[in-house]
């Protein structure tokens, strides 16, 4: 599984010509997001084979299991930042309420509006200030609001993040010299300043203190109701905490990645069908 990096990725302008102004749109109905037959290689080798995965509009879906059999590389499929490493090739569909976001037409900003991405390591712009990091997005995507908007979208945003009362008072210093589960809660608030419908974690609670995991927890639990969620972690105790489904994934003796099992997280950890499922919730390898 291949990784790519981050604190470089977020900031490129996208080539090609400059996105429409357009005024800060309200919240889009809850979304759906449907994999269908993913199959995808680096180079000559491939790293996940036909995995389909339905993601419920307004959901929290966990994807669990050991390090190296895809779900990373299946969670930037989802927002197609797997095409950003050269030798990278994929089959199948990504479906956002049944349109096909690789669909030849529709642009990669639009993509990435659509679908926002939170990083397993916090990556705010060092050079940017606490109120430039979220908005940050609306620069990149051509959006234009007047002042008065842009305050009231910073507020809403990092009070979603549950950073709000930490920071209001220092809005103006930098970004990166807040804590490090401040900063990650700050990437959310940067991801959800575009009002995305769908928000991808990839173990955003990895490099975390407990308390402030936490918070990262109780805040996806609260962001839930506004957006889908879909995330990466290999913290069984998290998974079963903040998830409404489960997919695990396995990839064994050098096979591309397959979900085994995927369904309600309270039956994937009290009855699961498989018995490697069972074997690895309850921490038996992996």
């Amino acid at each position: 599984m291949s990784t790519t990096d981050e604190t470089t990725v977020l900031p490129a302008v996208p080539a090609g010509p400059p996105a429409p102004v357009a005024p800060l749109a309200p919240l889009a109905p809850l979304a759906e997001l449907r994999a269908h037959e993913i199959t995808a290689w680096f180079g000559e080798r491939k790293v996940l084979d036909r995995v389909s995965l339905t993601m419920p509009a307004g959901g929290i879906t966990a994807l669990i299991g050991p390090s190296g059999c895809g779900k990373s590389t299946f969670l930037r499929i989802l927002n197609r930042m797997h095409e950003l490493v050269p030798s990278a090739r994929l089959a199948g569909e990504v479906l956002l309420d049944g349109e096909d976001v690789y669909d030849p037409d529709r642009r990669l900003i639009d993509a990435r509006r659509a679908i926002g991405m939170v990083f397993q390591k916090p990556n705010p712009f060092p050079a940017m200030s606490t109120r430039e990091n979220v908005l940050a997005g609306l620069r990149l995507t051509g959006t234009r609001a007047s002042r008065s908007a842009k305050e009231e979208l910073v507020e809403s945003c990092l009070t979603k993040a549950g950073l709000w009362t930490e920071v209001r008072d220092r809005l103006d210093a930098p970004g990166g010299g807040l804590s490090g589960g401040q900063q990650q809660r700050l990437c959310i608030a940067r991801s959800l300043a575009v009002k995305p419908r769908v928000l991808l974690m990839d173990e955003p609670c990895s490099a975390l203190d407990p308390t402030s995991t936490r918070v990262i927890e109780e805040t996806m639990l609260e962001l839930a109701r506004e957006v889908t969620i879909v995330i990466v972690t290999h913290n069984m105790q998290q998974a079963a905490r903040v998830s409404t489904q489960c997919a695990f994934f396995l990839a064994s003796h050098g096979t591309p990645g397959v979900i085994v099992e995927h369904g309600d997280t309270g039956a994937m950890f009290s009855a699961p069908r498989d018995q490697r499922t069972s074997d690895y919730v309850n921490g038996r390898f992996g």
